[in-house]
């Protein structure tokens, strides 16, 4: 069976269409997959049909979504676009957690759309957890042969320094993190026994405490913990080192204790080829590692690659997991 893959729009008002339109004209990618495209009908190229339900066989269909209002503009934040971008997540949930589809891709939506339309969320990741019902759940960024995953997630750094102190502690969120990472990297790239460092949260990992003690009373504490449950987990590493030694292969994955230290590396690698996953889920979720890029909304200069790459991988993970 082919991997059925769901496909939304995005937001309205940015790239995500016209990526999406620029992927239903390949023809070379539609003979490997059964693709959903979930979205306003009126976004609809003439070529795809459209149906209530997915198909099985190769080729594409679109289900169609919440409209926005007609004099919606490109490239601005409004709460009609926010809805409709809303709306077709919610379809591709349905069909992801009915099973009628292996996978969903999300083309980017805006979060102050989101907002605007009066859904106040983190993101998609939080959003798709909210629904599903879990709260062991975390983001996955993947490019040029590095894997990392986040400890925080979006949020002023001031915020993200404490919630790190917070889930480092016993009992707090980096050991269920680093079991999360584990369990992901062995369904999703199919390593036997993960290999996983933790990055520090000071310059030097605090360089013994000279330049700051988390990683001293904290981050280490909780690596040793982790293993004692029998992961193969290292760390505290200083920033500046862990994801070359992860691109030398030392390592299979790191876990980044913030946004920027995660996504500085990752965008440098991506080189149009990076995606975002969802860890987590009862169904597979991945994303290209972009925005809605409103400043070119519209001008036909839009690099589809990040979509395509994002529909290539939720594919090879679909077979890797069957």
């Amino acid at each position: 069976m082919l991997p059925r893959l769901a496909l939304t729009i995005g937001d309205p008002a940015g790239i995500g269409p016209e990526l999406v339109r620029d992927v239903l004209a390949r023809p070379e990618l539609l003979t490997r997959l059964a693709l959903v495209v979930i979205g306003p009908g009126s976004l609809r190229p003439a070529s795809v049909p459209l149906t209530a339900e997915p198909l099985t066989a190769p080729g594409a269909v679109w289900i169609a979504t919440t409209e926005p209002d007609p004099g919606y503009t490109l490239g601005r934040v409004q709460a009609t676009c926010g809805a409709a971008a809303l709306a077709a997540l919610a379809e591709a949930h349905r069909l992801a957690f009915s099973g009628a589809v292996d996978a969903v891709v999300t083309a980017p939506i805006n979060k102050a759309a989101l907002h605007a339309a009066g859904t106040k969320v983190e993101g998609q990741t939080e959003l798709f957890a909210r629904w599903c019902g879990v709260t062991d759940y975390e983001m996955i960024g993947m490019a040029g042969g590095l894997s990392v995953m986040l400890l925080t997630r979006h949020m002023p750094l001031t915020d993200a320094i404490e919630a790190v102190r917070e889930s480092a502690a016993p009992g707090g969120a980096l050991e269920g993190h680093i079991a999360l990472f584990a369990e992901a990297l062995r369904g999703l790239m199919g390593v036997a026994r993960p290999r996983i460092a933790v990055a520090g949260l000071n310059p030097h990992a605090g360089e013994g405490g000279i330049l700051g003690r988390e990683e001293l009373d904290l981050l280490a504490p909780a690596v040793q913990r982790a293993q004692r449950a029998g992961f193969d987990v290292h760390g505290p590493i200083s920033p500046d080192s862990v994801f070359h030694e992860a691109l030398q292969g030392r390592f299979d994955g790191v876990l980044a204790l913030y946004h920027d230290q995660a996504f500085i590396p990752l965008k440098l690698l991506a080189r149009g080829r990076g995606v975002t996953v969802i860890a987590g889920l009862p169904y597979l979720r991945l994303s290209p590692m972009h925005g809605t890029a409103f400043d070119i909304a519209g001008k036909g200069c839009a690099d589809p690659t990040n979509l395509i790459e994002a529909l290539e991988r939720a594919a090879e993970f679909v077979l890797r997991r069957r």
